[in-house]
């Protein structure tokens, strides 16, 4: 079609619950929400869960060690039922990595959070999908392929009524195709967002509602990840390492945070990965390439010699802690659960058995709300916006008290790792978030805290051997990556900050888009004289990781969702 006609108006489905993202902690509230009702004199509640994937843990990505303390609560007969938890933890390693030495802390040095017997390397994409198994079978209703592209309010804008798919078949250009189809209401009485980090409903209801509040920034890590198939022989089943050094930090005061992993799946996998924390300074880092050259490590290596690489993909994923927990977690009409709040514990390295627990504790308090004696609220409609006490329900739970007791750890870091181990031990053997004081991040955000290419070198990196190390666009395609190509970008240069690109990234801090994107999303066309420069976004790439709107100088991209459907398939992950 050649112009854009007025279009009609969407259809509409009604719901108690819509929760938003079919991951842990989403899976898990709509769980625990038809466990309620199917009690003894229970209400039934209608739930449905869209997700933006082409299938049920097609976006979900983690180098994941289980901890399965809320999966006990809400599933106690998992392994009667065929969960995919079949590695348990065999034994820990944690290393000092120098650019050729290795050596291992004894295990009397860590914290109890960095012990893992009783825990399971797992392929977090198979979890999900089985949990969805389990929601379906309990009456949820979820649709895979449908991205929530737009939150719902109600007349007067002070309470969430639902979200809006996103319109499929628009064209480039914004004229309609004619397989246009548009987006479907999905209005609720409670919707409860479980995006993951930074998703975009979240921030859409985070600046409406202001739930951050006084609450501390909230800080990101870059996880990058692969999977490797290795000789059967090379595979110890359990095996469990975590490294600290290089090849981020050259020595104790270095501020660049982050660490590496390299788990054991039996029978034959071993998942190798990278967070890089997102608040470092030098623009000219590339944390993909600080991956690649990882593998080259001696005790990494060894690891991975002659295997073969079968998958790689990269998220972004919230450090900040208890600290940055917004300081209203509920709004009226609904919730944040998840990473959508924050939930991770950066010391433990885990986060959704945290996720899969504020996920219950929402059901709990969305169940109650919607099924009060109407006596208690003046009208139905009140019943409907009222905003849950997840906040007080958090705070009286074990992952509140978890994340307390590590508060200030993740922030120790900002004055070098030396500093922060160091603090890090007294915190954890010692202090257990008592202590009277709280550490802050220096910088109001991660992107504030890149420092400009003037003040720094760039950094020469090697060259992928193809059998270690690969170029970043042969390892994509082992994302499986696949979006309609002739839609509009769904990352979009943010209302105002048109210049940001070309005056401020390139021209100060020399581009580091090209560098911290883990999919080769962002280029630069070399200016003529006198001329800017000019961003290339190559949309079709995007592994929907989010590294853009949180990294960008002046925060300038707006990550919004795609066609529902687009994007990575993990589900070997």
């Amino acid at each position: 079609m050649s112009a854009t006609p007025e279009l009609e108006p969407r259809e509409a489905m009604e719901y108690d619950v819509v929760i938003i993202g079919a991951g842990p902690a989403g899976l898990a509230a709509a769980i625990r929400l038809k466990q309620l009702g199917a009690a003894e004199g229970g209400s039934d509640l209608s739930v449905c869960v869209v997700e933006k994937g082409a299938e049920v843990g097609a976006h979900i990505l983690s180098g994941n060690v289980l901890e399965t303390r809320a999966l006990d609560e809400l599933i106690p007969d998992w392994k009667e039922r065929g969960a995919p938890i079949h590695t348990p933890v065999t034994h820990d390693v944690f290393s000092i990595l120098t650019a050729e030495r290795c050596f291992n802390l004894p295990a009397l040095a860590l914290p109890k959070e960095l012990h893992n017997h009783g825990n399971y390397v797992v392929s977090l994409s198979q979890v999900t999908r089985w949990m969805a198994e389990q929601a379906e079978e309990l009456g949820v209703e979820i649709y895979p392929g449908f991205a929530a592209a737009e939150v719902l309010y109600d007349d007067a804008g002070t309470s969430v009524v639902g979200v809006a798919t996103r319109d499929a078949g628009i064209a480039k250009d914004g004229t309609l195709k004619e397989t246009f189809t548009r987006g479907v209401e999905l209005r609720a009485r409670q919707t409860l967002l479980a995006e993951g980090a930074r998703g975009s409903c979240t921030e859409d209801v985070t600046a409406k509602f202001n739930l951050r509040g006084g609450a501390q920034p909230q800080t990101y890590g870059i996880g990058l990840k692969e999977v490797w198939q290795v000789p059967a022989e090379r595979c110890e089943p359990g095996r469990v390492q975590h490294t600290l050094g290089w090849p981020l930090q050259k020595g104790p005061l270095d501020k660049t945070y982050g660490g590496a992993f390299i788990y054991h799946m039996a029978p034959d996998l071993v998942l190798v990965g990278l967070v890089v924390g997102l608040d470092y300074a030098n623009p000219y880092l590339n944390p993909y390439k600080e991956f690649q050259r990882y593998k080259h490590h001696p005790a990494i290596a060894a690891q991975l010699h002659g295997g073969e690489c079968i998958a790689y993909g990269a998220r972004v994923l919230n450090e900040g802690g208890f600290h940055s927990l917004p300081e209203k977690m509920a709004f009226p009409g609904g919730a944040l659960i998840g990473c959508a709040a924050g939930t991770l514990n950066a010391v433990k390295i885990k986060g959704t058995h945290t996720a899969m627990k504020s996920g219950m504790l929402a059901a709990e308090g969305v169940y109650a709300a919607l099924t009060a004696d109407a006596a208690d609220a003046a009208d139905a409609s009140a019943a409907d916006a009222v905003t849950i006490d997840l906040k007080e329900r958090f705070a009286a739970s074990w992952a509140h008290a978890e994340l307390r007791a590590v508060r200030n750890c993740r922030a120790a870091f900002h004055h070098g790792v030396g500093p922060g181990l160091l603090y890090n031990g007294a915190a954890t053997h010692v202090l257990r978030g008592r202590e009277p004081w709280t550490l802050r991040a220096p910088a109001l955000s991660d992107a504030a805290a890149t420092e400009s290419a003037a003040a720094h070198k760039p950094i020469e990196y090697p060259r992928p051997d193809g059998i270690l190390s690969f170029d970043l666009l042969s390892n994509l395609q082992r994302s499986a990556v696949a979006h309609e190509h002739d839609q509009p970008s769904h990352l979009r240069v943010r209302a105002g900050a048109e210049a940001a690109p070309a005056r401020v990234s390139h021209a100060r801090f020399a581009g580091p888009e090209t560098r911290f994107c883990p999919a080769g999303v962002y280029e630069y066309e070399e200016p003529e004289d006198g001329k800017e420069a000019k961003l290339v976004i190559n949309a079709q790439n995007c592994v929907h990781c989010k590294t853009c709107a949180i990294k960008t100088p002046e925060e300038y991209i707006k990550w919004t969702v795609p066609e529902g459907g687009g994007g990575p398939n993990y589900t070997v992950m």
